[in-house]
């Protein structure tokens, strides 16, 4: 439970503002369809972070020492610093026609948007922090769907009204706290 529940909270934070949440906010105003693009999303999610979670339970199980539960903790205190650094969608990449319909330009959109972002980096760790692929995918994707469906039925509206710097210094600090708290456990401090 505490790898689901870390999870969920860890990439909720950490998508606000993110350039897959941009993507949503793009995509629906684009096809103004948003269960198709909904289902994209949580399609391209499961596959993304089933891979990441796996990569990462199975390095953290190949590499099972102090340092490299150091290296994990380190992870996260670097993923809190990245969160602080805005991203953007790049003009060109939104001004390409879609081929494909709402579900399957999304789906494929997101899978290779989310390669190497912060919350599949931040997947990959929790799935080496907690050894548990099923709990660690199913709590990422629960986190990408609570932040992802409202920017989806709200559009722009909700980039307007949240203050993103607020939120990227509240998942820095939750991704550094959780580094901390990897240290003090791996030190023998807790």
């Amino acid at each position: 439970m505490e790898a689901l529940l870390t999870s969920t909270a860890v990439v909720a934070l950490a998508e606000i503002g993110d350039k897959t949440q941009l993507l949503a906010i793009l995509l629906a105003t684009r096809f103004k369809r948003p269960v198709p693009i909904i289902c994209g999303i949580f399609v391209a999610t499961i596959a993304n972070h089933f891979l990441a979670a796996l990569v990462g339970a199975e390095v953290a199980g190949l590499l099972d020492s102090i340092w490299f539960r150091y290296a994990i903790a380190a992870s996260f205190v670097a993923m809190g610093l990245w969160t602080l650094i805005p991203d953007k969608l790049d003009e060109e990449e939104s001004t390409k026609p879609a081929r494909f319909g709402a579900f399957l330009t999304t789906a494929i959109a997101f899978f290779l948007v989310e390669m190497g972002d912060k919350t599949q980096v931040a997947t990959v760790a929790l799935g080496a922090r907690f050894h548990a692929v099923l709990p660690v995918t199913a709590g990422t994707t629960l986190g990408m769907m609570l932040a992802n469906v409202p920017a989806v039925f709200l559009g722009k509206a909700v980039i307007d009204r949240v203050p993103l710097t607020t939120v990227h210094r509240i998942a820095a600090l939750l991704f550094v706290a959780i580094g901390l708290w990897l240290v003090a456990q791996t030190a023998g401090w807790l």
